[in-house]
């Protein structure tokens, strides 16, 4: 770049800067000599905010596989554990029947050479079947719900299937049991079957 000899160079007012002066019709880049550091240190830093990430990703899927087969075995043991209830419960309540089952089985038996002497041995043996019936609901924890003629109908014991107008009867009454009801604990097994009068 020539200059022109009238030109004379500007002084600086503080020696120490130097100022540089260009034509205004050339355009100058600036370079930030601490710009290259800057752009290396953000993309460092988002690199590794961005492997945190991943890995934090892939602690809670691996937490989350973990979780989910924990559920899955803890699903399986708790059916498991049911169906195994309820087999023991199943066994229990039968083998309190089989001694049961087996006294009606010899009664069976012994009815066939029966003459009509041996009526009354027969009837003998179903009260004692009976009374062993009781023993072993009562083992059970299974309880005859109350009802009889003249009790009040209760719609949570008594299943009514027939209506009968009776004086001699109160509203609401139980005017003829058809079928005993059972609970167990408090638990309605099986409804007393009734007619209610009025």
């Amino acid at each position: 770049m020539k200059k022109n000899k009238n030109e004379e160079p500007k002084q600086n007012e503080n020696p120490e800067e130097e100022v540089l002066e260009f034509p205004e019709d050339e355009k100058v880049e600036v370079v930030d000599e601490n710009e290259p550091a800057e752009a290396e240190e953000t993309s460092e830093e988002a690199e590794a905010e961005v492997s945190g990430a991943e890995a934090e990703l892939a602690e809670m899927k691996d937490r989350y596989m973990r979780l989910l087969a924990e559920y899955d075995n803890f699903r399986r043991r708790t059916q498991k554990e049911k169906e195994n209830i309820y087999a023991d419960a199943v066994a229990e309540v039968v083998k309190e029947w089989l001694p049961l089952v087996d006294d009606i089985e010899r009664a069976v038996a012994s009815s066939e050479d029966m003459d009509e002497q041996s009526v009354e041995k027969v009837a003998e043996g179903i009260r004692l079947i009976d009374k062993q019936v009781g023993n072993v609901l009562a083992k059970l924890n299974v309880e005859e719900i109350e009802g009889k003629e003249g009790d009040s109908f209760d719609p949570n014991l008594h299943e009514a299937v027939m209506h009968v107008e009776d004086d001699t009867l109160g509203e609401q009454a139980i005017a003829q049991v058809f079928q005993k009801g059972y609970s167990c604990k408090g638990r309605v097994i099986r409804h007393s079957v009734v007619k209610v009068a009025n």
